[in-house]
């Protein structure tokens, strides 16, 4: 037998029935264990990783205590396996490195499943996005591994088949995430549907039929942006605190592919344009229905077998600042410990009760209040280029989470701007540049975007602060309104 952090409690107590009773007692926590309803709902999930969380005990003793017992009951001598058992044996990825070259060099997948057929039907998710990032950081481009990555799930697909699927209690990000994936495969599959039956050559008179459904369809399929949305500000920043970057920032241009897509296929039906619809439409629901199955197969078994409980208790708690996609999260799954979340020192713990700022005393709750009520969102990017705070306001203009905190500035925008992004840094960081500013329209919101660079009273380069405000009433107005009409105004 081996034991280590992420096997299952089901998997005990079904081969050791005597650990119901023993993990029962091992903790009040534990004691729901004895309910065989419990155990066959939350046991499925639950790992002893989680156990130990929830018992509120160290993982490693954990561990020992149910190798010693065991023992005891059975004589049989049990295996701790650490997270570094899970290691990836390295000349593996590089055989499936050099795979995926010969496929960028045009050779047939088909050739190469044949050649490597051992190798492509053992091969897990998490190889297969170790193999990716390994090739970007070796100097394959990122467009090309996007532009290809259909072709790479096509080599792998029959291991992918194979593995278990990913189970996970209604609540848990990746459950909720499923059930997104779920929603909005039904609502492809008949926006597809309808498509097909426009005719070859598509008939208008069928369209101008079909419009009204078509219109709330995509209206539908566009709450994948929320999807999207948690994918980038919640579940990459935890994989890329273990280095896992390369997928992600992948999946993230692809993301950006589906949002232009979507734009397009609307202009084409507000146009009638029916031609252009059947021809561009199939081909854009293709690439979500694509990434539906790259997350399921590769992302949500890669980031259980990666994440631990801490993490998912982290993503869990900044979900609902963004929302979600065409279903309500349960809330049958809680974070096992609440405790794991980092807790903010209260006023009085070791803080002063007045910060000493350089125009006045203010306590930190007022000051925590006034950027609460700034008119404008802001965003602070320490020296490092790492995302230190942004404002909770109540209408915030780009979303944000708290999984963004010590993320990369870079891995926060989408990839084929953050050259720019470094290009702005740069200039802030040798002096040559104090400020940058943008605009841009959001529908028929104007919205005035500045970066400042920050420095101390040196004059050394301690950040970046991103100032964003939907100026579209401003520029509006005209001649002026004094203090003393403020009665005057319409409340």
């Amino acid at each position: 037998m081996e034991l280590a952090p992420k096997t299952r409690i089901t998997e005990l107590v079904n081969t050791y029935k005597f650990l119901i009773d023993y993990l029962a007692d091992y903790a009040p926590e534990l004691h729901k264990l004895r309910n065989p309803v419990m155990r066959k709902t939350v046991g499925r999930f639950a790992t002893v990783e989680m156990a130990a969380s929830m018992a509120r005990v160290p993982l490693d003793q954990l561990l020992s205590d149910l190798q010693k017992v065991i023992h005891e009951e059975t004589g049989e001598e049990v295996t701790i396996l650490s997270e570094s058992s899970g290691e990836l044996d390295q000349d593996r990825l590089e055989t499936l490195k050099g795979i995926i070259r010969d496929l960028h060099a045009d050779t047939p997948v088909e050739a190469l499943k044949t050649r490597f057929a051992d190798l492509v039907q053992d091969v897990s998710p998490t190889e297969i996005s170790q193999m990716e990032q390994q090739l970007i950081a070796e100097g394959l481009p990122q467009e090309q591994v996007k532009e290809l990555c259909d072709v790479h799930v096509a080599v792998f697909r029959e291991s992918l088949e194979k593995q278990e699927k990913v189970e996970t209690p209604p609540g848990h990000p990746i459950h909720t995430f499923q059930a997104e994936n779920a929603a909005l495969q039904r609502v492809a599959d008949e926006l597809r549907a309808i498509m097909d039956g426009l005719g070859d050559p598509p008939a208008v008179e069928r369209l101008e039929t079909e419009k009204e459904t078509l219109e709330a369809l995509l209206d539908s399929l566009g709450e994948i942006e929320k999807h999207y949305l948690r994918k980038e500000n919640q579940l990459f920043p935890f994989l890329e605190k273990y280095g896992v970057a390369g997928p992600s920032q992948v999946m993230w241009a692809i993301h950006d592919d589906v949002r232009a897509g979507l734009k397009e296929i609307r202009t084409t039906l507000d146009t009638m344009d029916a031609g252009a619809l059947v021809s561009k439409g199939p081909a854009i629901i293709q690439i979500i229905v694509d990434m539906i199955y790259k997350e399921e197969n590769i992302l949500f078994p890669m980031s259980m077998e990666i994440l631990n409980v801490a993490d998912w208790s982290k993503i869990y708690h900044g979900e609902e600042e963004i929302g979600f996609s065409l279903v309500v999260r349960s809330d049958e799954w809680i974070p096992p410990d609440a405790t794991l979340l980092e807790a903010v020192p209260e006023e009085g713990a070791g803080m002063p009760s007045l910060l000493p700022l350089d125009t006045g005393l203010l306590s930190l709750d007022q000051v925590n209040l006034m950027l609460k009520h700034l008119p404008a969102d802001i965003s602070f990017v320490d020296e490092n280029d790492e995302v230190r705070y942004y404002s909770d306001v109540p209408d915030r203009i780009f979303p944000r989470s708290p999984g963004v905190f010590g993320r990369k500035v870079q891995n926060c925008h989408p990839p084929d701007s953050v050259h720019i992004v470094n290009q702005i840094l740069d200039a802030f960081r040798s002096g040559e540049r104090d400020m940058a500013e943008f605009w841009i329209k959001m529908g028929d919101r104007f919205i005035h975007i500045r970066y400042f660079a920050v420095r101390d009273v040196e004059g050394i380069y301690r950040g970046c602060l991103e100032v964003s405000q939907d100026v579209t009433e401003v520029r509006r107005l005209e001649g002026e309104r004094r203090l003393l009409q403020w009665e005057d105004q319409v409340s």
